[in-house]
């Protein structure tokens, strides 16, 4: 099985309640426990050229093309085809089910939370790899594991730092666009590997996703979307039954420059409740000593939110690259 490239795309976000549930969230289709404040209450492409040769074969001539070649062999090329080759890893990294390995990096600060007007700091690490099937399809593993770290949200209630649950999503999707359409589709789960009851689900969730989306002249536009059931049986836990809703527009400008809207709505079936941040960002690839990198950031404002729940955020990311 060969590995190939994919995307990280999505964000995991955790939604604040009075009563401690779970949300399905993706940036980059996942699902995050909400907080214990609640628990207590509620390339560079290089071109090509050959050297001329001097028709005289003059000792001076042969001296200067000896010493010039080799300095000129190590300029790095900054010409149209480097921009080109960054404005193709900026368009494929738009796509969840890209051929390309990435691991992104999304620092989150959400503010708002609880009576105390708390603050939260996420951070979801997100390796996205696809393995190549045969030649017409790949499979493409999307992992988040968020770390977390939350105020006191209420007096009497501690702060609380640690892992939350991981969202493990995996893509079935052909190579090539069906009828344009670029697709896929397969199984999420919801793996209870959070440390500190403020985040944790205490069960396993399984449940499908599906992402389709269209890319040409510079945009890119879809939706990916989850839902997550509860499989087993969770102490003093709601069982899980959450919808996750992501669609997302971006624009990539032949510099690399991205501007993307989305949104990463959650809807929790049993509460009867949305959560609903609206997401704007800006990001750039560059490349440092060689390696790929994409930079972005952004702002999201919560649209719709829990009783407690925070009221805007801010968004870092930082996703490096590794194409073929």
């Amino acid at each position: 099985m060969k590995l190939r490239s994919s995307i990280e795309l999505a964000g995991q976000e955790l939604a604040a309640n009075v009563t401690p549930v779970v949300v399905i969230q993706e940036c980059h289709p996942m699902l995050v426990a909400r907080e214990a404040a609640a628990a207590s209450k509620n390339l560079s492409a290089f071109a090509h050229s050959k050297p001329k040769t001097s028709t005289g074969a003059i000792v001076a001539g042969a001296l200067a093309a000896f010493l010039i070649a080799p300095a000129s062999a190590q300029e790095p090329i900054a010409g149209p085809t480097a921009i080109a080759s960054d404005e193709a890893l900026a368009t494929q990294l738009q796509n969840p089910v890209a051929n390309l390995i990435s691991l992104p990096f999304q620092f989150n600060y959400d503010n708002g939370i609880g009576p105390k007007d708390a603050d939260r700091v996420t951070l979801n690490i997100q390796p996205v790899i696809p393995f190549e099937l045969n030649e017409d399809w790949l499979l493409i593993s999307r992992t988040i594991l968020p770390v977390i770290w939350l105020d006191s949200i209420a007096d009497g209630v501690d702060s609380a730092f640690g892992l939350g649950d991981t969202v493990q999503s995996l893509f079935l999707s052909p190579k090539e666009p069906v009828g344009g359409w670029i697709l896929g589709a397969g199984p999420v789960a919801l793996i209870p590997t959070a440390t500190d009851s403020a985040f944790q689900s205490r069960q396993l969730g399984l449940g499908p996703t599906v992402v389709g989306l269209r890319q040409h002249d510079g945009w890119t536009y879809g939706m990916l979307a989850n839902h997550i059931w509860g499989v087993t049986n969770p102490d003093s836990r709601d069982q899980v039954n959450a919808s996750f809703l992501q669609p997302f527009l971006v624009y990539t400008w032949p510099s690399a420059t991205s501007v993307s809207l989305n949104s990463e709505s959650t809807y929790d079936w049993d509460a009867e409740q949305w959560t609903v941040p609206l997401n704007a960002s800006v990001s750039q690839v560059v490349s440092l000593g060689g390696q790929p990198i994409s930079l972005q950031f952004g702002g999201r404002y919560y649209a719709e939110a829990p009783s407690g729940g925070p009221e805007w955020g801010l968004r870092f990311n930082i996703t490096f690259l590794f194409p073929e």
